[in-house]
């Protein structure tokens, strides 16, 4: 199946699991935390500039953001956690509006994770990682910002962030840089092959398996 990436539009906010889409299209999940980069990494992976708006304050995507992909499959920007400027009130809406999200088994196809390959993932990146286990979806994990990186230091952040993570060996963990494009055309197989539900490359065959 050849889907065009930058043929992509906006559909909807969704402020409640009212709205959610159900219409039977593949949904890829991103998350990552508010200040991780994550419009950026959507922005490379369409080779579109201002695609995903890249917020003048992390916390700005308070609900959950579907884009339809050359009519194949839905992008689904969630809502960026960890952010401690936003109330409590705010955050509890949002993590209801996630558990919402990740406990419906009908919607998501694909998780992708969205971590800063320099730091050690935070308590809520655990936390995210769970749900995607929890809710029994693939997910595969984006380190971004490597270009930040030497190269000394990419194998041992590379290992701090499966162990932090509790990642399997089949779990996939893609080395990226939104400024400099490494590691896009890793994510876009990866998202290609669950779209079409095929392996997932470099996934062990019984975990990451797509019905």
């Amino acid at each position: 199946m050849a889907i065009n990436l930058q043929k992509a539009e906006f559909i909807l906010s969704a402020v409640a699991p009212k709205f959610f889409m159900r219409d039977g299209l593949p949904q890829v999940a991103f998350s990552g935390r508010s200040n991780v980069g994550k419009s950026s990494v959507i922005n490379r992976l369409l080779n579109r500039k201002n695609f995903a708006r890249v917020g003048a304050a992390p916390g700005k995507t308070t609900q959950i953001n579907y884009f339809k992909i050359d009519n194949a499959f839905y992008l689904v920007d969630l809502p960026g956690y960890g952010y401690a400027k936003v109330s409590k009130a705010e955050r509890d809406r949002w993590g209801k509006l996630m558990e919402s999200y990740f406990a419906d088994p009908e919607l998501m196809t694909l998780g992708v994770m969205i971590v800063d390959s320099r730091h050690k993932p935070t308590a809520d990146d655990c936390t995210m990682a769970q749900w995607y286990r929890e809710a029994g979806c693939p997910f595969v994990v984006v380190a971004n910002k490597l270009d930040k990186l030497k190269k000394s230091q990419v194998e041992p952040n590379l290992q701090v962030i499966r162990e932090t993570l509790e990642l399997g060996e089949g779990d996939v963990v893609i080395p990226f840089s939104a400024e400099k494009g490494t590691g896009r055309q890793e994510l876009v197989s990866a998202i290609l092959a669950s779209v079409e539900g095929r392996k997932i490359p470099g996934a062990c065959q019984g975990e990451q398996n797509l019905v």
